[in-house]
């Protein structure tokens, strides 16, 4: 079997040395852009021919018997005997040969067939998001401001399907900001401070749970009197790390407690049961850390009801954000609260995840000041604040025919079970 390799500037030209050396019979295996062109892989139709009519066991005994008559007369059974035998080897070498054979080329032609599939799919998936690009460019343009701000394609795709037809940009701009509001789910005003409870501050290292805890202290010793709260640590590990909480405590007039284990906080959170509030800050740990599931088991086995607040960097990346929510969302997450806001170049990645991930979103921080740089969530004001103002140009911002090429790819399959099961319950109001 002879494939023949043909590259020109466009198919239309591969096509011609095709039918000029092959014939307009041969078999195109496969059609391909590279960096010189179009490639197309091709086989004349005598050859496949021969593929598929290989010689029949009949015709190889005959041809054998013949190629060996030459040189011996058959005379009698003795004879006829022995070239029987010499007849029947080539017929089982070639039944060996003929499964090898067809194994092979099933595979070679499976393969290739698929990677012409795939070509086929990302034509049409260009022809389709050309045509939707000419008959809805003010969606073209929305969805463009939804990437750039930082939203996922996932859900920037789900709010742009569900737009009516009939609206111009800044229509569609003001529902789908309106739409993000409502899915947004926040908690009004200090609800944790004026309720009470344990809480028990968690996260990844580095995004602000020690700094967060101390402004929920201060703000609930402002409202209850420092006689009714408590601050515990478990963060043994890091340097400095419960000496900077017991300078807080000392600031506000709270005594803080370094818990060790879990009977120990047990026996911590007995004596301190006649507290307001009572707030414990973990030690941080990478989402991928095997100790997240011991810490979780130590929250969980106190024999107190700890409600767990994820601690959610803003200048953090969504992937990294839902590995986070993923590592804790299992053992149940009472709700979340962003911080860094005043570091993130755009709050649509972390706004995204907590949508996405349904998250109950209680608090924003902006800045290392206590009390007074943490702030009660307020959607409008958020979103507002994402779309104010047009992102400006960095390394990370999609060209015009780069934003093209990526969504023609993307834009046509349909959302996997775990996307869907992600967006259930997205709607408008």
């Amino acid at each position: 079997m002879k494939v023949k390799r043909y590259i020109a500037s466009t198919s239309r030209e591969a096509l011609r040395q095709v039918k000029e050396e092959l014939g307009v019979d041969a078999v195109i295996l496969s059609n391909r852009k590279t960096r010189d062109g179009v490639e197309i892989m091709a086989l004349a139709d005598s050859e496949m021919s021969d593929l598929v009519h290989t010689q029949t066991p009949s015709t190889l005994t005959s041809n054998g018997i013949a190629h060996y008559g030459k040189n011996i007369e058959p005379s009698g059974a003795e004879s006829y005997s022995a070239l029987l035998s010499l007849a029947s080897e080539p017929v089982e070498i070639l039944k060996a040969s003929n499964d090898v054979m067809s194994a092979s080329l099933a595979r070679d032609i499976i393969a290739e067939i698929q990677a012409m599939k795939n070509t086929l799919e990302d034509q049409l998936a260009s022809v389709a998001w050309g045509n939707f690009t000419q008959r809805r460019p003010e969606k073209v343009k929305l969805l463009r401001t939804l990437l750039d701000t930082g939203f996922s394609p996932l859900l920037s795709r789900r709010l742009v399907d569900r737009l009516p037809a009939d609206l111009d940009y800044e229509q569609s701009l003001k529902q789908a900001m309106s739409a993000l509001a409502f899915n947004l789910r926040t908690v009004a005003n200090d609800d944790i401070v004026e309720k009470g409870g344990v809480y028990a501050l968690i996260g990844p290292t580095g995004v602000g749970k020690t700094t967060t805890t101390a402004k929920l202290a201060a703000r609930c010793v402002i409202r209850h009197g420092a006689d009714k709260v408590a601050l515990l640590t478990t963060d043994s590990y890091r340097i400095g790390g419960h000496e900077q909480l017991r300078i807080y405590g000392q600031l506000l007039g709270i005594p803080v407690r370094n818990i060790k284990d879990t009977e120990d906080l047990q026996l911590t959170l007995s004596e301190l049961k006649n507290k307001h509030m009572v707030l414990i800050d973990t030690v941080g740990m990478s989402q991928r850390d095997q100790m997240v599931a011991e810490q979780i088991a130590m929250l969980s086995n106190c024999g107190a009801d700890v409600k767990r607040m994820l601690i959610l960097s803003a200048a953090s990346n969504g992937k990294t954000l839902d590995e986070v929510i993923s590592a804790h969302q299992k053992s149940g997450i009472y709700g979340c609260i962003i911080t860094k806001v005043d570091e993130a170049a755009s709050l649509g990645v972390v706004l995204d995840v907590v949508i996405r991930r349904k998250l109950l979103l209680h608090y924003v921080a902006n800045g290392q000041k206590v009390p007074e740089d943490i702030h009660a969530a307020n959607p409008r004001y958020l979103l507002h604040r994402i779309f104010k103002s047009t992102p400006g140009e960095s390394a990370f911002t999609l060209r015009d025919a780069e934003f093209a090429l990526i969504m023609a790819t993307k834009n046509g399959g349909a959302p996997s079970q775990s996307e869907e099961k992600s967006l259930a319950g997205f709607t408008y109001d």
